[in-house]
């Protein structure tokens, strides 16, 4: 009645729908997998956006000058201004005590003559 070869037609259809199947459901799985992580992605950028208005609220010179007029003498703190700039002048230099601690001032204490470069011997 059946060949050999429609038996075997038929196993190899039934293989194809069968391997065909299953490539739709992987499909399916990573479709969900990246609609689950677009979900978090968007909810990582709604909170990063929140907590952007939230430093933005914190950081406003206003209120840091209203805090500090505040608690001014609770924190022993020197009369200030809000400002956003400064000049050059104004920020306050490091001392330097001694040359010891300070590779680039030791090097320019020992007064030699040798110059100093990034090479390996």
């Amino acid at each position: 009645m059946f060949r050999t070869t429609d038996i075997l037609l038929i196993a190899a259809m039934v293989s194809a729908a069968a391997f065909t199947y299953k490539v739709k459901h992987e499909a399916e799985e990573q479709l969900a997998a990246v609609r689950k992580i677009e979900q978090q992605i968007r909810f990582e950028e709604d909170s990063i956006d929140l907590l952007k208005a939230d430093w933005s609220l914190l950081t406003q010179p206003s209120r840091l000058q209203k805090l500090a007029e505040t608690y001014q003498s609770e924190l022993q703190l020197e009369p200030v201004e809000a400002r956003q700039v400064v000049e050059l002048n104004e920020i306050p230099m490091r001392p330097v005590e001694d040359f010891s601690t300070d590779p680039v001032g030791a090097m320019a204490q020992s007064g030699t003559d040798k110059v100093v470069t990034g090479a390996v011997r």
